[in-house]
């Protein structure tokens, strides 16, 4: 294999097989010292399954083939001896879910004292020493006290970090970074790329980043590879190959921005949904020689909208949006007055607000733990139907869910499959024609668009405006990126930590901002067009 000095790692016709199908086919690419390389496509294309089998972590059905040469050795040959001592110590991969990748059961600082001392031979005490010093490197606060804490004690971008820290704690050539920023608010995304980006310059190291948004890896990329069903179908250096893309599908992946509402509705529609002076407190034990203290989730928050309207609700997360959406909609305690539809729905109690529910639905944001893996789709479309329809029979269920699928652009054949056999484009749209069979008057949409690809996003938001012009549906729009919401809403409310920042129309927010957190927010979700 031909490879010049500066060449660290080799890909030369790698391929992946399942039986006959080809996930990965003849991939071919050079990684440079101290180069940062993007592998850039859609769900599906490949990218993950190249670099799996490069370090041969893939399952034992998969048949892989070709090369992959790191300084001199081919790692798809190599005695598995030799390759452990390559793997996490020459080369690190941070994988795309950090949740899923860390112990749920060790706390972190053992999680990286671990790494330590099973590939770099530190004792106890220095691995806990320095596993100290790497949570200070990726910029993590209180790192001492941090070093006590459990996955599920900390944010998505916390979490992210601590899983950076375990992939750089041996001082590796190469850092392989799997969709780093998949789920992540768009500013902590940003910081998730800058820091990969100052570890890799006081480090020295190669790194190869995989993701799904090419307009988000050119910022950070020397090179880009476009993969598209397996294939790298474009390469080149990033300055080149986003000014004049040769290949309609990187065209496509440039393009994939979801663009700008034009056509808003009328500003004098009937108001469907209003809330004044919206309150919602938690109160929190505190621990040994601490005492009790209380947080306000939401403080204070007055917001309407209006008939063919959609309000879009932004911030990062922990500021507060799910729990204004599920205050609105009486799924948790809160202070203030909540009018719906004309009535009063404040003091309602559970059973005068049954009836009141098939008008009110919520998409929510977490589809694999919202859609049953026990319940096929037609199953779990008619879910609604079985409580505020009971007298339906079960022929009058199925055809209302075959028109419902239809509706948001599915096959009615899918209502026989269960939804870990479906797209992650293709379980959304069964999350919207199970609020959508019910009629409903409102529907709130929590982060109806997050972990997908930037073409399937588009689709989504389409739907989701063609079902609103044709029934005039209410819509409060809940995200973190502001081009998602860009996209669907006629009025924007900006939160942070419980409170409104700024709100009004789209417009005037996103041309003139106010504050300086709803300009991050802007500069983080356009930063191409540097507004």
């Amino acid at each position: 294999m031909d490879m010049t000095a500066r060449t660290i790692l080799a890909f030369r016709d790698l391929s992946v097989r399942y039986g006959r199908t080809a996930v990965v086919k003849n991939v071919s690419f050079d990684l440079g010292r101290g180069e940062v390389a993007a592998i850039v496509g859609e769900s599906g294309s490949g990218k993950s399954q190249a670099l799996l089998a490069a370090l041969r972590l893939l399952p034992p059905q998969a048949v892989t083939t070709g090369k992959v040469q790191f300084e001199g050795a081919d790692l798809l040959t190599l005695p598995e001896e030799p390759l452990d001592a390559i793997r996490g110590r020459r080369i690190a991969i941070v994988f795309q879910e950090p949740m899923s990748a860390l112990d749920p059961l060790f706390s972190v600082g053992s999680q990286i004292s671990a790494v330590l001392r099973h590939k770099a031979g530190f004792p106890h005490r220095a691995a806990a020493a320095r596993a100290e010093d790497l949570l200070a490197l990726v910029g993590l606060d209180a790192p001492r006290r941090r070093l006590r804490a459990f996955p599920h004690e900390l944010s998505g971008g916390q979490r992210q970090r601590i899983a950076i820290a375990m992939a750089i704690a041996c001082g590796p050539d190469v850092l392989v970074a799997d969709e780093p920023t998949t789920a992540l608010d768009v500013t902590i995304a940003a910081r998730i790329l800058d820091l990969l980006r100052d570890l890799k310059e006081s480090l020295g190291m190669a790194m190869i980043l995989v993701s799904h948004d090419l307009s988000l890896v050119r910022r950070y990329a020397d090179k880009i590879h476009v993969m598209h069903e397996g294939s790298i179908v474009e390469s080149g250096r990033t300055a080149a190959l986003v000014e004049a893309p040769q290949h309609p599908y990187t065209r496509r992946l440039l393009e994939s921005v979801p663009p700008a509402r034009h056509k808003l509705a009328a500003p004098t529609s009937p108001e469907v949904l209003s809330a004044r002076d919206l309150v919602v407190r938690y109160r929190l034990r505190g621990g040994w020689f601490q005492a009790r203290h209380e947080i306000k989730a939401v403080d204070c928050i007055s917001l309407a909208v209006r008939e063919g309207h959609t309000l879009g609700v932004v911030g990062e997360s922990g500021s507060g949006k799910s729990t204004l959406a599920r205050a609105i909609l009486k799924l948790v305690p809160a202070r203030g007055s909540i009018w719906f539809a004309g009535c009063d729905i404040t003091r309602l109690d559970r059973a005068a607000m049954r009836p009141l529910r098939r008008s009110m639905q919520l998409v929510f944001q977490d589809l694999f733990s919202s859609l049953s893996p026990r319940l096929r789709v037609g199953e779990i479309v008619t879910e609604g139907l079985l409580v505020h329809e009971p007298t339906l029979s079960r022929a009058a269920r199925e055809r209302r869910a075959a028109i419902a699928l239809e509706e948001v652009s599915l096959d009615p054949t899918l209502c026989h499959r269960f939804p870990h056999e479906l797209s992650g484009g293709q379980r959304q749209r069964v999350a919207i024609a199970r609020a959508m069979i019910l009629k409903p008057r409102l529907v709130v949409l929590d982060e109806p668009t997050s972990s997908l690809d930037r073409s399937v996003q588009i689709e989504i938001l389409a739907l989701l405006e063609r079902l609103q012009r044709a029934h005039a549906l209410a819509y409060i729009c809940i995200s973190h990126d502001l081009s998602v919401i860009r996209a669907v809403a006629d009025e924007i409310l900006v939160m942070q930590a419980g409170r409104v920042v700024e709100c009004g129309p789209a417009s005037d927010i996103l041309t003139h901002p106010r504050e300086a957190y709803t300009r991050a927010l802007i500069t983080a979700a356009f930063p191409v067009e540097g507004r």
